[in-house]
């Protein structure tokens, strides 16, 4: 990818220097500064300035009124010349305001509401997308459907691409064990290797911390340089600090939980200290920060399926703000848009979802009683014609007890509802031939 344009600091200093009247006229301009998207200097370079400003004239105003208002933050840079900072700029109060309304702690579930019949369908199917699509990012070739009939089956993954899916999927599940502890140095060498296992060229180099030795650098397709990480010797140190940070509960210089979440997500991935890995592990905490905060809703979203949808952007908010003074501002935006587009898909999969178990409850009128996870089965088997059923997918599909998956599917077999084969050592639950005459009029 083309990487940004740098700001145009070496050309300010000297106005700052050399002319200094002009630079007191500039930060003191008093007309539209037009900063209300807060853009980098590689999307303003091509827009007209206000009126009696040059390009880099603009730009010094601009950086001059972020700069008053920037918020430090205990974090480098690879150089240690400077530590990283943000600005609370518009959209960002209210797009904080929405995630506390929405999926804040005591706040309850988005406004259509998740019953029974939902939560545990979109759990399992949340975790399954955000494996899936968090994989992708990281290079895994596979298909959605594979991952789904990877992780249903419960077969052994057929190659590496699969295990970064399936162990996406067993992390994720496992964070909702770890959201209650401290983040450690510990903690984050589990996450890494849980979500590497089996799929290093050294096995060895999970959990455990880069070194000179590793030569580690971020490139694009092309091989161009995007960024490189800070000196391996200072891993344990930055990496102290990070966990620190995640754990800190002072009030004196309050950051919103979900604002700290995001951070942790840059730290990591800036930080780059495993050979491989690092993007789904700094993914990963973004999540376990955000349910060790409370906030629950985000069990049930996949921001990876956002990201993967574009990218490039995802990478450029990282470089927009490693190129401009380290203001993590841009990538904090980008994140944000990126939790709001999730949200929104939760509450259309939940309408959608609704509406598809109602008109399913039309359906079931007359027969003995049901529960969600049935029901859920019922209709999956209308969408699906010919799909063969088994009671690990059953099970894996609700996250429920082997028992109860059983009892679920034996019961439908006794309605008359599915026919039981046993190939082999498992048995598979088909719809049976009458399937569509017992549930009433076709759909």
């Amino acid at each position: 990818m083309k990487k940004p344009l740098k700001p145009p600091y070496e050309t300010i200093s000297k106005i700052i220097t050399e002319n200094p009247d002009r630079w007191l006229e500039i930060v003191n301009f008093k007309g539209d500064l037009k900063d209300t998207k807060y853009l980098h200097w590689d999307q303003m370079y091509h827009m007209t300035p206000p009126k009696g400003l040059s390009r880099e004239e603009w730009w010094l105003a601009i950086i001059h009124n972020r700069d008053n208002s920037a918020k430090d933050l205990p974090m480098w840079d690879k150089e240690r010349r400077r530590l990283l900072r943000w600005v609370m700029t518009n959209p960002i109060p209210e797009r904080l305001h929405q995630i506390d309304f929405n999926a804040g702690s005591g706040a309850g579930l988005p406004s259509a509401g998740l019953s029974d019949e939902t939560r545990d369908i979109y759990y399992v199917s949340s975790l399954i997308e955000e494996a899936f699509t968090s994989s992708r990012l990281e290079g895994a070739l596979t298909t959605r459907r594979v991952a789904k009939d990877l992780i249903r089956t419960g077969r052994k993954p057929a190659d590496k691409a699969e295990r970064m899916v399936l162990n996406n999927y067993l992390t994720m599940k496992e964070i909702r064990d770890f959201k209650d502890e401290p983040l450690t140095k510990e903690l984050v060498f589990k996450i890494h290797s849980l979500i590497t296992q089996g799929t290093l060229d050294d096995p060895t180099d999970a959990g455990r911390l880069r070194t000179a030795a590793d030569d580690i650098a971020v490139v694009d397709e092309k091989g161009q340089l995007l960024h490189t990480p800070p000196d391996p010797n200072e891993l344990p140190e930055r990496m102290e600090a990070m966990c620190r940070f995640a754990n800190d509960k002072s009030t004196k210089k309050f950051i919103h939980p979900v604002i700290r979440s995001i951070i942790l997500h840059f730290w990591l991935a800036y930080d780059h200290p495993f050979v491989d890995g690092n993007g789904r592990t700094a993914r990963t905490l973004f999540y376990w920060s955000m349910l060790r905060h409370g906030y629950e809703l985000f069990e049930f979203i996949s921001i990876s399926s956002i990201i993967l949808k574009g990218p490039s952007k995802y990478l450029r908010a990282f470089l927009y703000t490693e190129s401009d003074e380290n203001d993590l501002t841009y990538f904090i935006l980008y994140h944000l848009d990126v939790i709001r587009r999730a949200v929104d898909a939760l509450n259309e999969y939940i309408r959608r979802k609704t509406q598809e178990l109602r008109a399913l409850e039309q359906r079931l009128r007359g027969l003995a009683a049901l529960n969600h996870r049935q029901r859920a089965l019922i209709n999956h088997a209308l969408h699906h014609p010919g799909e063969r059923y088994t009671i690990y997918g059953h099970r894996m599909s609700h996250d429920t007890a082997y028992e109860t998956a059983r009892s679920d599917l034996l019961h439908l077999e006794r309605e008359g509802l599915f026919t039981a084969e046993k190939i082999g050592k498992r048995w598979y639950y088909t719809p049976a031939e009458n399937f569509e005459r017992r549930l009433g009029a076709s759909p």
